[in-house]
């Protein structure tokens, strides 16, 4: 079987197809049906997913859940979340009717610079360098008047350009590190322009005064440090009780022991830190924004003093238990996906609209309440039961079981611990 294919890009959807199913299917037939069944049969609807990115085959679906009774700042949320994990859409919906009753949530946005940078060498008078920086900077920001003029028109832009001198790091290694503000929008086509003008400036300017430098790469940063919200959750000690928290002083010494692992120790701050983000991919994926972008932001934060630590904090003060998290968040609410994905325009019409600021609140959110359903299972029931129950369905779903026999799996397994061997040996006793 020689799976090399030449001019794979030039065939049709239905070429694709065909090709995909004989040379790695011993039912060809039978792939091409599978393939098919996810298309969407709104035939406009499926050529705009297929326009999505390239060589589109079909459609991969994600779950789409939402989460409600939110209070944030004040305000009732309904949080859409995409994500395929048992129990993350519940677990988020039980921290919030909980917290509702004490408080709410509250988020604040700390900040919304975003950093893009222009990657260059110079070998030679790092000074001379340094004085043609300071004559030229105003240039940077004429020269891209025309890509800002509507940035600035709705409150953002340029803020500030810098000439760093990194050859501590790598030989006549230096950089323009450019801050941005972008409002409503992710930025990354405004900021990637805006770069790759200063780099043309750079060029022509330096050239002009007879210093060589060379332009590698102008490209943004999605690590942003200084893009940072807020969320938290406090109320006093005695209001933590409910029917799994009996002893609510044990558990909040218990909750803080739980934290405080996790802020010293990596192997458990991943997990722990993995939690979080389980909540906060599935608002950022739902409302068409880069996850990958915020995973990356969010670990290199995470590491930010040497080593890998909890992104999430507590404390009692004065008989008041407070639990919290900062992490970076770049996002946008127009532009990309939000104005074409119809599901992502219906989730952020669910949010009612959020600002980019909102979003931040609304997703950093979504994490912490995710972070403290988990911390609170591991720290009283464990974590596993509830887990595995949820699990159940998927488990059921995989053996295709008639009605009747879903009936009496689940009719069994309310009183009966869930692991995959104890369903599988249930399943195979009725099928006897």
């Amino acid at each position: 079987m020689n799976n090399a294919v030449a001019g794979f890009s030039k065939l049709s959807k239905k070429e694709k197809i065909n090709w995909i199913a004989k040379e790695f299917f011993s039912n060809p037939e039978e792939a091409q049906n599978i393939i098919r069944n996810y298309w969407n049969s709104d035939e406009k609807l499926q050529q705009l997913h297929d326009e999505f990115i390239e060589n589109t085959i079909t459609n991969l679906y994600i779950p789409l859940g939402v989460a409600p009774n939110f209070l944030i700042n004040g305000k009732y949320k309904t949080i859409p979340m995409a994500i395929e994990e048992s129990s993350v859409v519940a677990a988020a919906s039980k921290s919030a009717k909980y917290w509702a009753t004490r408080g709410g949530f509250k988020a604040t946005v700390i900040d919304t610079e975003k950093i893009g940078q222009v990657h260059f060498t110079f070998n030679g008078d790092a000074q001379k360098l340094e004085d043609l920086f300071h004559q030229i900077k105003p240039k940077f920001f004429s020269d891209t008047q025309s890509i800002t003029k509507n940035m600035q028109q709705r409150g953002g832009g340029i803020l500030d350009i810098q000439l760093k001198d990194k050859r501590n790091l790598l030989e006549n290694y230096f950089q323009l590190h450019a801050t941005f503000e972008t409002r409503d929008s992710m930025g990354a086509n405004f900021i990637n322009s805006c770069l790759e003008q200063f780099a043309e400036t750079l060029k022509e300017e330096a050239q002009n005064a007879g210093l060589e430098v060379q332009v590698i790469m102008s490209i943004l940063s999605n690590y942003v440090p200084n893009c940072v919200v807020r969320a938290e959750v406090s109320c006093p000690i005695e209001d933590l009780t409910d029917k799994h928290i009996t002893n609510p002083q044990d558990f909040a010494d218990r909750f803080l022991q739980a934290v405080q692992i996790a802020e010293a120790e990596p192997f458990r701050a991943v997990t722990h830190n993995k939690g979080i983000m389980n909540g906060v991919d599935a608002v950022v994926l739902a409302t068409g924004n880069d996850f990958r972008a915020v995973e990356a932001a969010v670990h290199a934060y995470a590491s930010k003093n040497g080593q890998y630590s909890s992104l999430s904090h507590a404390k009692v003060e004065n008989g008041i238990f407070t639990f919290w998290l900062e992490i970076p968040l770049a996002l946008g609410t127009v532009g990309g996906l939000t104005s074409l994905h119809p599901l992502v325009k219906l989730c952020l019409e669910i949010l009612q609209q959020p600002s980019a600021k909102e979003l931040m609140e609304i997703v950093a959110v979504a994490g912490l309440a995710q972070n403290f359903a988990a911390l609170r299972s591991l720290t009283t029931t464990g974590i596993q039961e509830g887990h595995m129950k949820m699990h159940l369905n998927n488990i059921i779903n995989q053996f295709e079981a008639s009605e009747e026999e879903r009936h009496l799996i689940k009719t069994h397994f309310k009183k009966t611990a869930v692991s995959h061997s104890a369903v599988v040996e249930f399943i195979e006793s009725l099928r006897k």
